[in-house]
């Protein structure tokens, strides 16, 4: 008998190394890291960037070396050489995962708003594009007034849109997420998106919309597939996991969106702790 081999790890580039004075990619990438890691399927390299303000001239990361890119940045612009072998990257067949905060990072580069669909804050105003809405049982662009925002951090449900896509097959129809922002309002060009999941701030709840925001998407970018997650906050002022990042739903969700971006395909199995609408489940 021949004993078959393991498929080959998916290799991650997980990109961080600065935040607004809102976050701590310190946190975020470290528990990214740790999680993406464990999980088996993938093999990681972390590359933390210059500081703000410091030299990016010969900041030129080998793209081509990975299937998938996992984005925890919001901060100085990058050469334009390095965005263009970035956009070649992706359009060419590249994964990537924008992960919260990333949908704040440049504003002001068109392919990147595109890669990722849509985006809040770092200057993006109502000219940035439309909102994304979810109504009646499909996807709206909204083009009335108003700009990225969030409610104080809850738990929220989290409503399945795409359920043949396959970051979501087999997932329930709703489950409850760990304490979060729940980002809404965001603008971009949101092409060749598909809203995989959303959730709803109700009108007892301060800021909220009352709409159904998207909260997982994904993107087609030329031959390349884009998973943009909003959850996932870690404050400023955090220095350990918070729950938001030790939910199985949010954890199941990256690593489904991570696979489907590196390869086009999911083949995990729905994990038993999934979440279910009672209450959120939180991994050690």
């Amino acid at each position: 008998m021949t004993r078959e081999s393991a498929p080959p790890k998916i290799k991650v580039l997980l990109l961080t190394g600065q935040s607004n004075q809102w976050h701590n990619w310190k946190v975020s990438s470290r528990a990214l890291e740790a999680s993406v890691s464990a999980d088996g399927m993938f093999e990681v390299d972390t590359l933390v960037t210059p500081d703000a303000g410091e030299d990016f001239s010969e900041f030129a990361p080998a793209w081509s070396d990975y299937d998938v890119v996992l984005l925890d940045y919001e901060g100085d612009v990058w050469p334009r050489e390095t965005q263009r072998a970035f956009e070649a990257f992706v359009s060419g067949g590249g994964g990537l995962v924008a992960f919260h905060a990333a949908d704040n990072a440049f504003p002001d580069w068109p392919a990147f708003n595109e890669m990722i669909g849509v985006g809040g804050w770092g200057g993006r105003g109502e000219d940035a594009g439309p909102k994304v809405r979810w109504r009646k049982g499909k996807m709206v662009l909204d083009d009335g007034p108003g700009v990225a925002m969030h409610p104080d951090p809850f738990e929220f449900l989290v409503e399945t849109c795409a359920p043949d896509h396959p970051v979501m097959r087999g997932l329930p129809e709703a489950w409850l997420h760990a304490i979060d922002e729940q980002y809404s309002q965001l603008r971009g060009p949101a092409k060749n998106l598909t809203v995989l999941a959303t959730a709803i701030a109700g009108p007892e709840i301060e800021n909220g919309t009352s709409e159904n925001e998207p909260m997982l998407m994904a993107i087609d970018y030329g031959k390349g597939r884009v998973f943009h997650t909003t959850l996932g906050h870690v404050g400023a002022n955090d220095t350990e996991t918070p729950a938001a990042m030790k939910c199985a739903g949010f954890l199941e969700t990256l690593f489904r969106g991570l696979e489907w971006a590196a390869t086009g395909e999911v083949t995990r199995a729905v994990p038993d702790d999934f979440p279910g609408t009672e209450f959120p489940e939180v991994r050690a």
